[in-house]
């Protein structure tokens, strides 16, 4: 019998993830002819979601848990679990319920015709309005900046063939992985389901400013190299801009020699104008330094503190 691997990251989500695990069974009932594991990796929650888990895998030991030694951050904690699947599919389904567990059979039967990706796309939100603006807005500039098909409003949300889990292994050794960029730069076969996505019910959004900030750029510096080429564009333009103003302020100086007074205005203004451009430029210079220092450091996804209904050992 093949089998179906679940991947749930979890962190403080105590109010949800046993009704994650009672849907995602109930969907994988449908198809008796799979085994499936659900594995869940928590990022060393501090209230009781361990504690649920270990409850739920006591009682079904196709529930899988690996505990982080500590918070490893949203992006590095579900790349190290989809390494450790060993289904035959592997799909990832984030813990707060925003995303459709029943949604998941679907990808079983598109999966089962033989697509090795299938992707779930939100094209409709129940989040906040102007955050889905923003995002369309963002998904649109990388696709701009990049020759690589992005997936828009595509947060991890899908089912892979193990062709793809095998590439992802052999191929992409980064340990700040993009997993929606490592998809897209895969470029095998794919599927589309839409979806809406529900607004959280219970507990609360682990994202604020910094992590998306964070994730936004990862994407940008992992797929594209063009903000690098706009920063020596730019400097080209506005150093030729610099020579025309100053030629310009030169000859009506010679022209005006008596009434014209440059002031300290333009100075001042043209200051700061100028060091607002070079701090930009040096921002996104230090980005790609700054993945170029995480890719050479070269460390482990996480450390795990322990696993549960796992036949291995710890890895880390």
């Amino acid at each position: 019998m093949k089998l179906i691997s679940i991947i749930s990251p979890c962190y403080n989500e105590q109010e949800n993830v046993e009704q994650l695990y009672q849907r995602t069974r109930k969907t994988l009932s449908r198809f008796p002819q799979y085994r499936y594991e659900h594995i869940f990796i928590d990022n060393a929650s501090t209230d009781n979601t361990v504690g649920i888990l270990r409850e739920l895998a006591a009682k079904d030991e196709n529930v899988k848990i690996i505990v982080n030694a500590r918070n490893f951050g949203h992006i590095r904690s579900p790349q190290h679990a989809i390494l450790c699947a060993e289904g035959d599919a592997v799909a990832m389904l984030l813990s707060d319920l925003q995303d459709p567990p029943e949604l998941i059979g679907e990808m079983i039967n598109e999966w089962e015709q033989g697509t090795p990706v299938v992707v779930g796309i939100k094209n409709t939100s129940e989040e906040n309005g102007l955050m889905y603006m923003v995002r369309s807005y963002y998904y649109r500039m990388v696709a701009r900046l990049t020759s690589v098909s992005v997936f828009e409003h595509f947060t991890g949300f899908g089912l892979y063939d193990r062709k793809v889990i095998d590439i992802l292994r052999a191929s992409f050794h980064d340990p700040y992985p993009y997993f929606r960029g490592m998809i897209a730069e895969i470029g095998l076969p794919y599927k589309v389901l839409y979806y809406n996505q529900k607004r959280r019910e219970r507990g609360i959004t682990k994202n604020n400013f910094y992590t998306l900030y964070d994730l936004a750029m990862l994407g940008i510096t992992n797929l594209s190299k063009v903000p690098l080429r706009l920063v020596i564009f730019f400097g080209f333009i506005f150093a030729l801009l610099s020579v025309l103003i100053g030629f310009g302020y030169f000859l009506a100086k010679l022209i005006f020699w008596n009434s014209f007074n440059i002031g300290l205005a333009p100075l001042v203004v043209g200051l700061f104008f100028f060091g607002s451009v070079q701090l930009i430029a040096l921002g996104v210079i230090g980005e790609y330094v700054g993945s170029i220092h995480t890719i050479v450091q070269n460390r482990p996804l996480v450390i795990e503190k322990e696993r549960i209904n796992f036949k291995e050992k710890l890895q880390g």
